[in-house]
């Protein structure tokens, strides 16, 4: 099921969403038998908690032309997010993951992820419909997009840009070192929030990628955008 907002938006979220696999038990990933799916995704998930708290959202992403990109689109959409703007591609796959049931802050807590050449990896300035993308009062994308590919990252640059007359541009670091593989994120992210009018980000993800500490020095470090978010625990 495709679902469409009639009208204008409040909040377009632009990301990748994967199906989640969730283990039935605790334990290792390796000793869990079985697994229930649900849906995953930074700016997907903000998409749905906005829905279902009555605000006007969008979803624009790109899934792939299969069954788990069929579930994502109707799971979704189930929340009364508008997925008119998801792209079906038939030749990448959806994006899928596996996670342990223990709490995330935890040394036992295991995520493995299949997402490597996944349909949201093609996403670019050229693939995503700029139109959907700049209907709504808020824009609001992620670090973890960035990191997806060279196309991906070249789509952030050229949407966190504060522009007269466009959405406000939200931006949440989500620093994920493993999904960058090399040390350029710290610059990439930065010039990212620099360019947006509102960023979330934690403080520890913060002082591991820029090596500040405390609101004040995060405030110094990020002065362009109108409003700064700082997370804490």
């Amino acid at each position: 099921m495709t679902a469409s907002v009639h009208g204008p938006v409040d909040v377009v979220c632009l990301g990748e969403s994967m199906v989640t696999f969730l283990p039935t038990q605790a334990g290792r990933l390796a000793d869990v038998p079985s697994f229930v799916r649900g849906i995953g995704g930074a700016e997907s998930n903000v998409a749905c908690a906005l829905a279902a708290a009555g605000h006007r959202t969008r979803w624009v992403g790109r899934v792939g032309a299969d069954g788990f990109g069929d579930h994502l689109v109707s799971a979704i959409a189930a929340y009364g997010v508008d997925t008119s703007a998801v792209a079906r591609d038939p030749e990448r796959p959806t994006g899928v993951y596996f996670r342990t049931a223990t709490d995330r802050a935890t040394d036992a807590h295991e995520v493995v992820y299949y997402r490597a050449g996944s349909a949201a990896s093609a996403m670019s300035p050229h693939t995503v419909p700029s139109g959907a993308i700049r209907s709504g009062r808020v824009l609001h994308l992620s670090g973890i997009t960035a990191a997806l590919s060279p196309d991906c990252l070249a789509l952030m640059r050229d949407l966190a840009t504060r522009r007269d007359g466009g959405p406000l541009v939200s931006f949440d670091v989500n620093h994920r070192p493993g999904l960058w593989g090399d040390p350029s994120a710290a610059g990439v992210l930065l010039e990212l929030a620099r360019g947006a009018d509102i960023v979330f980000v934690g403080e520890d993800e913060a002082e591991e990628a820029w090596g500040v500490r405390g609101a004040d020095a995060i405030r110094a470090a990020l002065p362009e955008p109108s409003v700064v978010v700082v997370k804490r625990g």
